[in-house]
């Protein structure tokens, strides 16, 4: 997903806007853990862009991307991008404790 979002909107609030983006952003990843996995692999990992424009972006974990849509709508822009792409990858295995 590579898209640019509107952070305001003449009739709703602008916190349910910020709400309503972070909504379809976990909607494309849960959608995007239930494609089939190529042979190989068991996990889908994600990389993660954040920022006002796509030249302006860093990035970011996806554990942590809900903070940065935050802290980029702090910065009080009047778009957001967002740019998230499913890379299949394996599992770290933890260690065994001696």
């Amino acid at each position: 997903m590579k898209k640019n979002f509107p952070l305001h909107h003449p009739r709703k609030a602008d916190a349910r806007v910020l709400d309503a983006i972070k909504h379809e952003v976990r909607k494309y990843v849960q959608r995007e853990r239930r494609k089939t996995l190529p042979e190989g692999f068991d996990t889908w990992n994600f990389s993660c862009r954040v920022g006002p424009t796509e030249d302006a972006t860093t990035t970011v974990a996806l554990t942590n991307i809900s903070g940065a849509l935050d802290q980029v709508a702090a910065g009080g822009p009047d778009h957001l991008f967002i740019e998230l792409r499913s890379v299949p990858g394996l599992r770290r295995s933890a260690p065994f404790p001696l």
